[in-house]
């Protein structure tokens, strides 16, 4: 187990599990803890990696369902994926991420103007938009100074 401390959003996951009409199980806990406490945007397989430890008899499938289980009761989102895995981000506020497409790390930041971007018309009559997030593709700062 990577984090001993209680996260604030635990005390709220039994509420928000009853009322998807899920159990709350000892491994539920634990993938939602360790997504929790990460800070990489976690793929399935580093979630299995690290929860396997916990329950060595968990599946990958197991783990796998589970998240999408979260992003589908709205506790965790699915961050943007290009070509690679999906990956899993706790943060379900508004926020915007800046995505390196060197080493594929995802970074989250705030910004209360993109958190209120106007929709276009021409979106607005065809799409009912539900969420946005504004995303940065570029090089981080640790790939730029690795030779």
């Amino acid at each position: 187990m990577q984090g001993q401390a209680k996260h604030p959003r635990l005390e709220r996951f039994a509420e928000i599990c009853k009322a998807s009409h899920l159990k709350v199980t000892p491994q539920r806990m634990a993938i939602y803890r360790e997504l929790l406490i990460s800070t990489e945007h976690p793929t399935v397989d580093a979630m299995f990696q690290i929860v396997k430890k916990e329950f060595p008899n968990i599946s990958y499938d197991t783990v796998s369902r589970t998240m999408l289980t979260f992003a589908q009761i709205g506790i965790a989102d699915i961050a943007e994926v290009y070509g690679g895995a999906k990956r899993f981000d706790p943060d379900v506020a508004d926020h915007h991420h800046l995505h390196c497409v060197s080493c594929g790390n995802i970074i989250d930041f705030h910004n209360d103007q993109y958190n209120n971007l106007d929709i276009p018309d021409e979106v607005r009559q065809n799409f009912r938009v539900l969420s946005s997030r504004v995303v940065f593709k570029g090089i981080c700062e640790k790939c730029a100074t690795t030779p």
